[in-house]
């Protein structure tokens, strides 16, 4: 594999990039740029609505039969991919049940954060992506939290209210809006949509950048913590989404996506929950460590991703695009 390190040098260059950068060097300066946290949330709601209506209106123009493989194929993907990480941090003994189950969930679910840059630089770059890539975001969301809590429960034989536990991750912020802002995007004309694109999607990059900014002053805080973790977490925290990201564009090629396409199936296998994750396994998994998988993705898959991830991920979709 040859990885494009034009791309590489361009994503590093990107205003996201440099912003968590910044906020990162500040955090270590104690240097406090962080933004309020109402303001945070409301940046959190932006982006999450705003995508969900950006995917909804792409959808219109989407068919069932374009559609289904992408969608099966992802819902596979959100089944195998907790699971796969469940089992391979067996090995790791400071780790209890508990903790892998928390970690299948985190590493399960998705990063809205790292597919919104993603796709921002795949649809700058003038690589075209499938309409319905949002709705990929969602399918793959649901399962990997569920699966990760399930084979924790199911190994220690500990009762999950799953009741609550469904409720937080089909109700929680994450979900709601996703699906919610993909269903509006979907019903508004094209004459109501277009009165909301100067808010909600011209100005997306903006504001993503503030968010990362925010993001990179989170982990450039917490990064002292980084070294409790462990040498094997931080190993696996690098490795895996390597690992499902090539699961990710393997299994974009064979359903048919674009090389575009493909590689935002990558990004989203190789992302790591840090929004929705950590309020469903404190529900489901109370007796897990939720800052060990909270730290590893926010602090070291999140920005490996951001920096080195993308363009990895555009090359393994390319390749396997080449050989399949």
């Amino acid at each position: 594999m040859q990885i494009d390190f034009s791309l590489a040098q361009a994503n590093l260059t990107s205003v996201v990039a440099l912003c968590f950068l910044l906020g990162f060097i500040a955090a270590r300066l104690k240097s406090d740029i962080r933004i309020p946290e109402s303001v945070y949330q409301f940046i959190s709601v932006y982006l999450l609505l705003g995508i969900g209506l950006k995917g909804g209106n792409a959808l219109k123009d989407v068919t069932f039969m374009e559609f289904w493989p992408a969608a099966l194929t992802t819902i596979f993907l959100g089944l195998t991919i907790p699971v796969i990480a469940f089992y391979s941090l067996r090995w790791v003994k400071a780790l209890s049940v508990d903790d892998r189950g928390a970690f299948a969930a985190h590493y399960g679910s998705t990063s809205l954060v790292t597919f919104t840059a993603a796709l921002l630089y795949i649809e700058n770059s003038g690589m075209p992506v499938e309409g319905f890539a949002t709705a990929l975001l969602t399918l793959l969301e649901i399962p990997g939290l569920v699966v990760g809590i399930y084979l924790a429960s199911r190994t220690t034989h500990d009762s999950v209210n799953w009741k609550k536990t469904v409720s937080e991750v089909l109700f929680g912020k994450t979900v709601l809006l996703l699906t919610g802002g993909l269903a509006l995007g979907f019903i508004a004309s094209d004459a109501g949509f277009a009165k909301v694109v100067p808010f909600f999607v011209d100005t997306q990059s903006g504001l993503l950048a503030l968010f990362l900014l925010n993001l990179g002053y989170i982990a450039g805080t917490n990064w002292p913590e980084i070294k409790h973790v462990g040498f094997p977490v931080l190993i696996f925290a690098i490795g895996f989404p390597l690992i499902s990201g090539a699961l990710g564009a393997i299994a974009g090629s064979l359903c048919g996506l674009s090389v575009g396409g493909s590689a935002i199936l990558a990004v989203l296998a190789a992302s790591a929950s840090y929004i929705a994750a950590p309020a469903a396994v404190a529900v489901a998994l109370p007796k897990a460590n939720g800052s060990l998988p909270m730290t590893a993705s926010i602090g070291v898959t999140f920005p490996f991703n951001l920096l080195v991830g993308i363009p990895t991920y555009i090359a393994l979709a390319q390749l396997f695009a080449d050989l399949l």
